[in-house]
């Protein structure tokens, strides 16, 4: 009786859309033990049956070269083999180089079950496949599929209790590739045909210079759909439903509750010209709600949504790429864009995303760099809330600024930290069409996640800033760092509460600059200032749990460093 699933192939072979049509929403992400490898599990109900399905990092051989392909290799042999079924993925396109791996398994007598992915991909490059004579020569069950459309899924779970061991001897290294050689010959025709118009566009988005170009545009235009969405959500869905359904019973309440109570400062806040003001009244169940609704939810749903069509169309991995050669630079390697993509829409999944990465100095540059130097949703919407109705020429000052501290710094982390950044090993997937069902449903569960993570922690910073200030404890503050405030970034004493605030969250922070009449150098200054420190307690709560109180508290006196001195130089710069 199967118990368990492994589901094992080369990275960017369709494994994860696999595991996502076995498991459906019922998932755990959990680190393997004593690594920071991540192993996706799910159930999967098959009959009566519920068995476990294990995504286990891609790896290119049973020989691992490397921590995720050790601890892929590893988890298969903890398990009896009567107990478990291998599922190995294979690209169909590329069926000579993956098959290396399909021998080591069937040397190593684990029961398998081969599913020729990407089926479709195959056709269009014109590669025929004969899966009967495969599955004759292997000795075990071969199945075409589709795992983007889901064809062949369905198959693949009937002949899942046919998966056996092969009867094989062990090889050496030459002796399998001789055996490769004879297989394709049998197995595989390739027919002539002209590149279409999809290819051409992917041979020049890999190219330094057409690449470049195609990077730059794809990544403005889907900033500017970010916004176009973001915004659009807020004016016509957020706002209306705010203003026009959920005041009037706010306002309905706090008559009730009666102006100047502590329990009407907690969950109202400050009246505003003797009205409700979600942005800087500072009620739990004003300016809380009002945030995490209307101010950055919007954002963070557009965001997402296009993210999840850069993935699924392949655009990520060539911009890995492209960018490798720069983020050496910063010790890092072009993998870890995509970390940095997710930290623009909220840092914390993208402090997560880190663990990717293969070394500990990787890890801890990326997530100092993302913390200080990457702005999410809640912060870009600050941005452009404080200087948007000036002139686009402040806001794309801010980001300017972050730009050159995140080159700088990351130079100075290169030379610096100690340790090794290994070079770039990533699969370049062909261009597809997105699915929407899929895109929908991991739209869906990132949004779940951040409300989830977020929405506590909104309410935990209103909440605090209500009780400090409404015994004026934040007076304690305002002594302490007005000298520094005041001398260094030439703002007003009062600025420092918000500064402070800006450590528990972003947006509410934003709220207690508006009654301040700043000028628009001082906002400037307040904008990079709040940037650059770290965006909120649940990025301090992950980045510790990441990589530990030690560099956490190298992280948190580097930011106040790069702050201390981008403030001042601004200052003194900016007239």
């Amino acid at each position: 009786m199967i118990k368990k699933i492994f589901l094992i192939g080369n990275p960017n072979v369709g494994k994860s859309v696999v595991f996502s049509r076995l498991t459906g929403v019922r998932v755990i992400s959990s680190n393997y033990a004593g690594t920071t490898v991540e192993i996706m599990r799910g159930m999967l109900k098959l009959g009566e049956q519920e068995i476990e399905v294990v995504d286990l990092p891609g790896t290119y051989s049973l020989e691992p070269a490397s921590k995720s392909e050790e601890v892929a290799v590893s988890l298969l042999y903890e398990y009896p083999k009567d107990e478990i079924a291998v599922i190995n993925i294979v690209d169909s396109t590329n069926l000579e180089r993956n098959l290396y791996l399909t021998l080591q398994l069937l040397e190593a007598g684990l029961p398998v079950v081969v599913s020729l992915n990407m089926c479709d991909e195959a056709k269009h490059h014109g590669v025929s496949l004969d899966t009967v004579k495969l599955e004759k020569t292997l000795g075990v069950p071969v199945i075409s599929t589709c795992a983007v459309t889901g064809s062949g899924i369905k198959l693949l779970l009937e002949r899942i209790h046919e998966a056996k061991p092969a009867l094989r001897d062990k090889f050496s290294h030459r002796q399998r590739w001789q055996d490769i050689g004879a297989i394709i010959e049998q197995v595989q025709r390739l027919t002539h045909r002209h590149h279409t118009l999809r290819e051409i566009l992917e041979d020049a988005s890999v190219r330094p210079f057409s690449g470049a170009l195609i990077a730059i545009g794809v990544l403005f235009v889907s900033f500017q759909v970010v916004r176009f969405i973001g915004e659009n959500l807020i004016s016509r869905i957020a706002d209306p439903v705010f203003i026009n359904f959920y005041q009037p019973i706010l306002i309905k309440l706090s008559h009730l509750l009666g102006e100047g109570s502590f329990i009407h400062h907690l969950l109202i806040g400050d009246l505003i010209n003797g009205g409700i003001d979600f942005k800087q009244s500072l009620g739990l169940l004003t300016t809380a709600p009002y945030i995490e609704f209307a101010m950055v939810l919007p954002y963070i749903i557009s965001f997402y949504f296009v993210l999840g069509l850069l993935e699924d169309i392949g655009i990520l991995p060539r911009l890995a790429m492209l960018l490798d050669n720069l983020l050496h630079h910063l010790g890092l390697h072009g993998f870890t864009i995509i970390p940095v993509l997710l930290g623009l829409g909220c840092n914390v999944p993208g402090i997560l995303a880190t663990r990717n990465l293969e070394s500990r100095r990787e890890r801890f540059i990326a997530a100092t760099l993302i913390s200080i130097g990457v702005p999410c949703v809640a912060l870009q919407a600050m941005i452009f809330g404080l200087l948007g109705r000036f002139s686009g020429f402040y806001v794309s000052g801010v980001y300017l600024v972050l730009l050159v501290i995140w080159l700088v710094l990351g130079m100075i982390l290169n030379h610096t930290v100690k340790g090794y950044s290994p070079e770039l090993l990533v699969e370049i997937p062909p261009f597809r069409l997105p699915s929407l069902a899929p895109l929908w449903h991991k739209l869906f569960l990132r949004i779940k996640g951040f409300l989830i993570e977020a929405a506590p922690l909104v309410l935990l910073g209103v909440l605090v800033v209500n009780v400090l200030l409404y015994f004026k404890l934040f007076d304690f503050f305002t002594g302490i760092f007005a000298p520094v405030v005041k001398g260094l970034f030439g703002l007003p004493k009062e600025a420092v509460v918000s500064l402070v605030m800006g450590l528990f969250r972003k947006d509410v922070a934003v709220g207690m600059l508006m009654p301040l009449a700043l000028t628009v150098k001082q906002l400037f200054i307040t904008a990079v200032l709040l940037a650059i420190s770290f965006p909120c307690v649940a990025t301090f709560i992950v980045f510790f749990k990441e990589l530990g109180l030690k560099d956490l508290i190298k992280a948190s006196l580097i930011m106040l460093v790069v702050a201390l001195v981008t403030g001042s130089l601004l200052n003194f710069a900016i007239r």
